[in-house]
């Protein structure tokens, strides 16, 4: 019951919030993840009232399979953006673009924290530093998703935009493997190139395997079925049943067996819409379906954000050079890549702006940077200090930057008159 009441306090919350935040105009994104913060352990939920918020981080931990599910359909629907017919036209600049500017990032906030441990080598360790830089590749797909959707942005930016976070994914997973055990050595004085180079590769591959056999069987199943809600009951089915696969965690020797739920549900979502002919249809249809998932989402990642790191100077300020040097690799990285690859002055001027949002990937990087012992503890709270501030300004930023890149377009004025007119009738009913 408590389960069941929490998850419903969370999804009404944040829908309330969207409409306290209407006349600001912002994305339900941000409005989402205040509500999250508002009703989770370190405001309302302080308070201990049963019913109300969530009164401990194990409370918010119990949603956390919520959590998996909606990253889940986000990868999969992401999945979707890569068909054949429009990677033939912006393949070649999404993968440049991607690659770029995630190293661009890595390098810039290498450099800016070098100093800061030149300045205080006391607060910020090289090991430190050099997690932190690769954990700067990971870029949020969650919150560009949502902002895309909420506003129907469409254009030359989006198109490009979202396998560039997709790609995100598996550069961050190289760049963070390598630099993590980098920073591993450093602290023990031992060379383990099997996590440095071999598990990151394999999960890589393993990932990118199963989703591509989940996408061949899940097409070859839907043939089975001849109503389309029998076909969208068992995509989403699928969804369920490859997120649960992708969880195992195994070793065979030596070697680490794991698989990213991202890029699993990602090739799944690739694979099904290029060889399904009706996976157009199925994707809107269980895109319909998934919007509460993900308003839970948001609002269960709002309340994980821990709001007492601020207490700590030396964490604001690491975390403020963090987040100021990411967002400038971010920006300039793609805007050097975009212009080397012809794309047009939009495109060079806004996509970056777009890539700031972070999250998810990046705290999976920060709860495998635990393994540094007491040095992981500073790395986990300025990546907590960076997703809250990106997760509440990047999807206001992002929908900005695709407002000013003409991919979102204003209300015309006859649906804006029309609404009007329809709520005027519905107070005067009233």
């Amino acid at each position: 019951m408590s389960t069941l009441l929490s998850v419903s306090i969370a999804l009404l919350a944040g829908l309330l919030m969207t409409r306290a935040f209407k006349p600001f105009k912002l994305p339900s994104v941000t409005a989402y993840l205040i509500a999250g913060v508002l009703i989770g352990p370190y405001c309302i939920g302080a308070l201990g009232i049963e019913g109300i918020g969530f009164s401990t981080a194990e409370a918010v931990e119990k949603l956390s399979l919520i959590s998996e599910v909606a990253l889940g359909f986000i990868a999969f629907s992401i999945g979707n953006e890569f068909r054949m017919s429009d990677l033939k036209k912006t393949g070649r600049q999404a993968l440049v673009i991607g690659v770029f500017q995630a190293l661009a990032a890595t390098v810039l906030v290498d450099l800016a924290l070098l100093a800061v441990h030149i300045i205080m080598p006391d607060k910020l360790t090289v090991p430190q530093l050099i997690t932190l830089g690769a954990i700067a590749t990971a870029t949020a797909p969650a919150a560009t998703l949502m902002v895309v959707r909420q506003y129907k942005a469409k254009g030359p930016l989006t198109s490009l935009l979202l396998p560039i976070v997709a790609l995100d994914d598996a550069v961050g997973l190289i760049v963070f493997a390598v630099s993590f055990g980098i920073s591993k050595t450093l602290i023990m004085g031992s060379v383990d190139m099997i996590s440095i180079i071999i598990n990151p590769l394999v999960e890589i591959i393993c990932s990118l395997s199963l989703g591509a056999v989940m996408g061949y069987i899940l097409t070859q199943l839907e043939k089975l079925f001849n109503s389309n809600t029998n076909r969208l009951n068992l995509t989403i089915a699928f969804v369920f049943l490859t997120v649960s696969i992708s969880m195992l965690d195994f070793h065979i020797g030596p070697v680490h067996i794991s698989f990213s739920s991202l890029l699993v549900c990602m090739m799944l979502g690739t694979v099904f819409c290029n060889i399904c002919s009706l996976s157009h249809d199925l994707m809107e249809g269980a895109d319909k379906w998934t919007s509460p998932l993900f308003a839970l989402f948001f609002v269960i990642s709002g309340a994980e954000l821990q709001l007492s790191v601020f207490l700590d100077w030396a964490i604001v300020v690491i975390g403020v050079v963090y987040i100021l040097s990411r967002c400038l690799g971010k920006y300039t990285g793609t805007f050097i890549s975009a212009k080397a690859t012809n794309c047009s002055p939009e495109i060079c001027k806004y996509l970056g702006i777009t890539l700031f949002p972070q999250a998810g990937v990046a705290l999976g990087m920060c709860a495998t940077a635990m393994q540094l012992g007491a040095e992981g503890n500073l790395i986990r709270n300025i990546t907590l200090f960076a997703v809250l501030i990106y997760e509440l300004v990047g999807p206001l930023l992002t929908r900005q930057a695709l407002t000013l890149a003409g991919d979102i377009k204003p209300m015309p004025d006859h649906v804006k008159n029309r609404r009007e007119i329809k709520l005027e009738e519905a107070k005067n009913k009233l």
